[in-house]
């Protein structure tokens, strides 16, 4: 009797469950490395692999987003490195954030005292 598309069979490799399938596919690799048959990569192979591989998982879009979500949340956890970033950021706008605790923008600096930033928001008056 022919089997359908779909179906698995009860005998064979493929009924293995998966611990079983490791197991035999451990032992045929470790003998053809005792017998010398095994293939080997190089490290230009191994690249040529992995680069392959990584333009394959990144076409698809929605698993590429779900890993972004999940780094991004990981790294969210680490306030010290969160607040890192924060006055990384700082220093490139030029905004007068320092490293040290406690520590804020002198005056004349960008970034300005608060007096200054209360200035900024009030709405100026240029003459037409």
């Amino acid at each position: 009797m022919a089997q359908q598309h779909g179906q698995s069979s009860s005998r064979g490799f493929a009924a293995m469950d998966q611990k079983q399938q490791r197991a035999i596919a451990s032992m045929g690799g470790k003998a053809a490395h005792e017998k010398g048959t095994a293939h080997e990569f190089s490290s230009e192979e191994a690249r040529a692999a992995g680069r392959k591989g990584g333009a394959s998982v990144s076409q698809n879009r929605e698993h590429m987003a779900a890993i972004g979500r999940k780094g991004g949340a990981a790294v969210s956890q680490n306030r010290g490195h969160m607040a890192q970033i924060g006055r990384k950021g700082g220093e490139s706008r030029g905004d007068g954030q320092s490293d040290a605790p406690g520590e804020s923008a002198r005056e004349g600096e960008q970034g300005g005292s608060a007096a200054r930033h209360a200035d900024a928001a009030e709405p100026r008056h240029e003459p037409n």
